[in-house]
């Protein structure tokens, strides 16, 4: 494993990965008004682009291989998602559904966020940013749940483990619905700290502050349920403490985000009142953290479902995650 570069020998922002290919996963034809649409990602880049994409450097994102998504998920489980595509999609759950183009969407979802830790930790940047969909954090190893299809940033965390010599990772996850999905990922693991902020008391219904790991794991999951309507100060003084606090023993050399924007005091499917800034906050702290720790941070985009709220907080992160403002 290589260092990560030097901030003045890196690109000007970060790595930006994304794919057409995760516009053509497409909810609505099996529920009309499903929240995660395609206009997530469209409002994003509408944004970026717009800003000439704040000089990040962009690739795109490729296409996982089945043995990369099996780094995570059963045989089984991508068997069933490839097959149930192939077959022109269908519900999985009241919430998840896959059509016909949905498997590709999830490979160039999972193989961005692949793709991203190898460039960050052959040292081309210190962060990146995957814009993909379908998002991940709560697709378990056995099961696709909460619009999830398989896990990205697990795939992408068991990656740089099995393949580019990492001993520790830090996956922190903002969302503001518990990333069930990772932490059973990982329960059992003492290499990976899953640190999760969420709401307590909406879906799906885990997280419970008493769940800290188990076996070889105990100590290696944090959850920190918050309650409704809490604000940004709250939110950031538990990222300070506990959780990057117990990231500084812990030495990670890759952190990795589950970047959901869902907190946001617009969005619909939660209740709290965060703003575009405050998730440029906590980018920055973890920005500052991982510079001064020599880990490169990579976020992947989970949930956010006002489009123009979701935009403007991806903004405001990539250009915390650049280096403008300070924590």
């Amino acid at each position: 494993m290589q260092a990560p570069v030097e901030e003045d020998e890196a690109v000007r922002g970060g790595i930006y990965f994304s794919h057409p290919a995760c516009l053509e996963h497409d909810p609505a034809g099996q529920m009309p008004g499903h929240p995660e649409a395609p206009r997530r990602l469209q409002a994003i880049e509408r944004r970026l682009e717009a800003s000439e994409w704040l000089g990040w450097e962009r690739r795109p994102a490729p296409a996982a291989s089945e043995d990369d998504l099996e780094l995570v998920h059963s045989r089984r489980h991508v068997e069933q998602i490839r097959d149930l595509c192939a077959a022109g999609g269908d519900a999985i759950d009241a919430d998840t559904y896959a059509v016909e183009a949905s498997f590709q969407a999830a490979l160039h979802a999972a193989g961005g966020a692949c793709a991203m830790a190898r460039a960050l930790l052959a040292g081309e940047a210190p962060v990146g940013f995957c814009a993909v969909r379908p998002p991940g954090h709560h697709a378990e190893p056995e099961r696709a749940m909460g619009f999830c299809l398989f896990n990205n940033v697990a795939i992408a965390a068991e990656l740089a483990i099995r393949e580019l010599g990492v001993e520790r990772i830090l996956v922190l996850d903002w969302d503001v619905h518990h990333g069930n999905g990772t932490v059973e990922a990982f329960r059992h693991r003492a290499d990976v700290l899953v640190a999760g902020l969420h709401q307590e008391g909406i879906f799906p219904g885990s997280g419970s502050i008493a769940d800290t790991g188990s076996g070889p794991g105990e100590g290696c999951t944090i959850n920190l349920p918050l309650p409704a309507g809490s604000e940004e100060e709250l939110w950031v003084s538990l990222l300070e403490h506990p959780i990057l606090s117990a990231a500084s023993s812990f030495e990670p050399q890759l952190i990795l985000v589950s970047a959901g924007f869902d907190g946001h005091r617009d969005d619909p499917l939660a209740n709290c009142r965060l703003e575009a800034e405050s998730f440029a906050r906590m980018a920055r702290l973890v920005r500052e953290f991982g510079a001064a720790h020599g880990a490169p941070v990579g976020a992947v985009l989970e949930g956010g479902y006002e489009p123009e709220a979701l935009a403007t907080s991806v903004e405001a992160t990539l250009r915390a995650l650049a280096g403008e403002g300070e924590a």
